[in-house]
């Protein structure tokens, strides 16, 4: 049966007034006192429960010992030996099983203080635990016991999966599997309820497993709850997400409660579970919590836009004529939500020219708004992009021109829609490529310049004439010549790329440059192929290496126009000579006849270094 307890009582207490005296002689200066918590507490069947117990103002040894008794209602004056810290053999039959196992046991806090643990609680377990302190003091004085009231509460705690209606039927008995595309909300419902004829609170909390993962604490993420106090809180990966507005947890009605996941993603998979935490205020202030159980929502898989975006082209490899429009059409295909609250699209085509490397240029695109815009380049031309079907796009050049030919990409971008209006990119993909080719016009030119009457002085005009052929090209050919200088350095052309000094356009308006020696510039066209430049007052900063580059350019019925062809002309040195008589400014103090044989010696080293130069280039 156990030990029992001793029936031996302690001798009576003096009168308060001989303790008022004694402490006052200083005769006693400790009184042993044991501490429990205030009752009664309140648990629920099946859970645990631990009750504290220490003692304080005893003397002895610092570590005492502790004996734990139960008074069943009853029979409230039987004491039954649960468990005791000295004595294995102390608990009585009905606690022995359950001492042995572990499900009921006393564990030191430190040596004055120790906390009964009961695993699961029986309705037989309610009643008047008293924890004892063996007496280690040389006399009697003060408390040697406290006891404490647990009522033992039917478990009344339901949680289950709520169905997605308002109120809807009975939830299915096998939980559900669930497809959210990414970017989709994800809904789950739970209904929470407690009968316990006590006020309590209930803290319901939503969690998720790898999908196949055991469920225990240890595996199971929380991803929102209510508290006890109604506060909502997030676990650490969500809570960014909770104060963004993109997870959300309310209650509806008495029961309900509904968690909404915004913008799915695919760490959002897995298994999904309810728990709910019944708690009751102890008579301390104190929460404790009496009751949890947990139900499994649903197997949730997510279904992310990279593994379903898909990208095809048509028609076709494309043969036309320049001038002729070019259609191209993009498929985008897949398991996709539709455009709208939760997911956004955006579709462009590409070009790379033959041969070229990567995807090319973008050469027009509709954005997730469905507004349309021109690549680089492009601007100007009539280009149209649209939307001919839930999925399909057309992209048409009104006018292709060789220039289009290439290789033609389709590049489609998903996005899922955050809080608000924040849109981020989820997948991309392109299509394979589709080749375009447009025929060439045929135009070839040549172009032949030179300085009109060979020698050009200081100060006089230079012109130059520009005489260009055209063989091949449509009717309606017009052409266009511009002048390039290029200035020697140190007897050097400059490594610095060529400076446009003039030029008439195919609609035969003028486009002057800059002149190295910053005088006049005039440009006309002196023929229908004939091409001149003039520089007026010619000045030695005029010295460079001139050519003319014309170019043949057809206009569309868009009437947009495109080069079908350019050429560039032979060079062409331009160099300022000196007057013969302005070498007669030498000073004439050596006499007339000398200074006439000094200009001509130095008119004469001019023209050899001029000519060295020539044959250098």
């Amino acid at each position: 049966m156990g030990a029992l307890r001793s029936t031996l009582l302690p001798p009576s207490p003096p009168p308060p007034l001989l303790l008022l005296l004694l402490l006052m002689l200083g005769m006693g200066c400790w009184a042993r006192e044991v501490l429990v918590p205030e009752g009664p507490l309140y648990r629920v069947t099946g859970t645990a429960v631990s009750i504290s117990c220490n003692v304080t103002g005893y003397e002895g040894p610092a570590q005492q010992n502790f004996e734990w008794f139960l008074y069943r209602p009853e029979a409230p004056d039987t004491a039954l030996g649960i468990v005791s810290t000295k004595d294995t053999q102390f608990s009585y039959a009905i606690f022995k099983s359950r001492v042995v196992a572990g499900e009921v046991q006393v564990q030191r806090l430190q040596g004055d203080a120790v906390v009964l643990k009961i695993a699961h609680l029986q309705a037989q377990d309610a009643g008047i635990y008293e924890c004892h302190t063996p007496s280690t003091d040389t006399r009697y004085l003060g408390s040697y016991s406290g006891k404490v009231e647990l009522r033992v509460l039917p478990d009344a705690l339901q949680v289950s999966a709520a169905p997605p209606g308002p109120r809807g039927r009975q939830a299915p008995t096998s939980p559900p599997r669930l497809m959210v595309h990414e970017g989709q909300e994800l809904a789950l419902g739970c209904l929470a309820r407690t009968s316990t004829q006590k006020h309590t609170h209930l803290a319901v909390s939503f969690g998720r497993s790898v999908p196949e993962a055991p469920v225990g604490r240890a595996t199971l993420q929380e991803v929102v709850g209510i508290r006890s106090d109604l506060a909502v809180e997030a676990g650490a990966p969500y809570a960014e997400r909770l104060a963004a507005g993109e997870l959300r947890l309310g209650k509806e009605g008495t029961d309900r409660y509904r968690m909404v996941v915004g913008g799915a993603q695919a760490g959002d998979a897995g298994t999904y579970h309810c728990t709910a935490a019944e708690w009751i205020q102890d008579p301390d202030g104190s929460w404790a919590q009496i009751a949890e159980k947990r139900a499994v929502l649903a197997h949730v898989d997510v279904q992310t836009l990279s593994s379903q975006l898909a990208v095809t082209v048509g028609p076709g490899e494309r043969r036309i004529g320049p001038g002729e429009p070019l259609e191209l059409l993009c498929n985008v295909s897949g398991a996709l939500p539709p455009a709208g609250r939760h997911a956004a699209y955006s579709v462009g085509w590409e070009m790379a020219p033959a041969g070229a490397p990567g995807p090319g240029r973008l050469v027009a695109q509709l954005d997730t708004e469905g507004v349309g815009s021109l690549g680089p380049g492009y601007e100007g031309r009539h280009i149209a992009m649209e939307k001919v079907a839930s999925r399909t796009y057309r992209l048409r050049l009104e006018a292709a021109r060789p220039g289009d030919a290439g290789t033609y990409r389709c590049l489609a971008k998903a996005y899922v829609r955050g809080s608000g209006t924040r849109l981020r990119e989820a997948a991309s993909a392109r299509s394979r490529p589709l080749p375009v080719h447009v025929r060439e016009e045929g135009v070839v030119l040549e172009a032949v310049a030179w300085l009109a009457g060979g020698t050009v002085y200081r100060g006089e005009t230079a012109s130059l004439l520009c005489n260009i052929s055209v063989r091949g090209g449509p009717p309606g050919l017009r052409l266009s010549a511009s002048w390039w200088v290029e200035r020697p350095e140190d007897g050097e052309l400059s490594s610095v790329p060529a400076q446009l000094v003039g030029g008439v356009g195919q609609d035969g308006v003028a486009e002057l440059g800059v002149r190295p020696g910053g005088g006049p510039v005039s440009v006309e066209l002196v023929a229908p192929r004939s091409h001149r430049l003039r520089l007026h007052s010619l000045g030695p900063e005029d010295e460079g290496v001139y050519h003319c580059a014309p170019s043949a350019w057809v206009q569309h019925a868009d009437y947009s126009w495109y080069q079908a062809g350019s050429a560039r002309s032979g060079p062409v040195t331009v160099y300022p000579y000196m007057h013969a008589l302005d070498t007669l400014f030498v000073p004439l103090l050596v006499g007339t006849g000398v200074a006439l044989v000094t200009g001509a010696t130095v008119l004469g080293t001019i023209t050899c270094c001029f000519m060295k130069r020539l044959r250098k280039r």
